[in-house]
């Protein structure tokens, strides 16, 4: 099992270090990264101008926007141009496989980068981002949020330092939720290559009755992953800096978890676990929900 296509959101120094983790993943595969920049559409500015203003005015705005957008896309295509010349990677016209080498594309599409990336999710095998920066509804975050929970695809996000090699050791936060279940399977082809796998429960009273981590051990065995399991005490720490806390102590370089939302509103009001590790994790996460 191999991913195939790989999604990667570029609109800033994120996309730098989001195109290198595609690259290491697909090493030794024919994969295929398709680099996709979403251009803002400056007329959609214009209801947000308010009333009263002056036509030259509203101009004037949209002609603003549209400098900022050029300067975003070239921005934007200078970091791809520079990884596939440093990493001579082969550049294709549109999504493609074959060849035993992994290819790269580029896309630029108009309009909410949201919306844009949640569609075109849909068409790739793992979507790949940058960890979210400023307020919960700022764009980045609206945009992780479509990717995990539009897309119904695996989402990698990634912390400011990435670790030289994703999935060498794994902690998987088990707690028997289909959203758990999804986000082991998105994670298969990481599975599979990791020098160690490890199935962590927290106890909750919420975890009491669903299917437990011996049963995911005995199903990833079937994969020819030996998974240890672990059971740890939530105490008095919240659920979220409980699961982080472990990751450190086993150096863990990926984190796979399932995604919890608690409203489906554009404010994106994300469960308590999710929310915390979206803004605190220290090493990459892979969610699906």
């Amino acid at each position: 099992m191999a991913y195939k296509v790989i999604l990667v959101p570029v609109d800033s120094t994120a996309g730098r270090r989001s195109l290198r983790a595609a690259l290491g993943i697909l090493q030794g595969s024919d994969g295929h990264i398709e680099a996709f920049h979403v251009r803002a559409d400056s007329k959609e500015a214009v209801p947000l101008l308010g009333e009263g203003m002056s036509g030259s005015m509203i101009e004037e705005m949209i002609d603003l926007a549209d400098k900022d957008g050029d300067d975003r896309s070239r921005a934007a295509r200078s970091i791809f141009d520079t990884f596939v010349s440093e990493t001579n990677v082969a550049v294709v016209d549109k999504m493609s496989v074959g060849g035993g080498k992994p290819s790269a594309s580029w896309r630029v599409e108009i309009g909410r980068e949201d919306e844009k990336i949640a569609n075109r999710g849909r068409v790739a095998d793992l979507i790949i981002m940058g960890q979210p920066a400023g307020e919960v509804g700022g764009p980045s975050m609206m945009a992780l949020h479509a990717s995990i929970f539009e897309t119904a695809r695996p989402v990698l996000m990634l912390p400011d330092v990435v670790p030289a090699k994703i999935g060498s050791t794994v902690v998987i936060a088990w707690n028997g939720t289909s959203e758990a279940a999804r986000a082991v399977a998105g994670a298969m082809p990481l599975l599979e290559k990791a020098s160690k796998v490890v199935a962590l429960t927290i106890e909750t009273e919420k975890s009491v009755n669903r299917i437990g981590p011996d049963e995911l051990t005995g199903y990833l065995r079937t994969h020819g992953i030996n998974a240890e399991r672990v059971t740890v005490e939530q105490g008095t720490k919240p659920v979220g800096e409980t699961i982080l806390a472990y990751c450190k102590t086993v150096n863990a370089d990926l984190l796979v978890t399932g995604a919890f939302t608690h409203s489906r509103l554009i404010q994106i009001i994300l469960g308590g676990v999710t929310r915390h590790l979206i803004a605190a994790a220290h090493l990459p996460v892979l969610m699906d929900h």
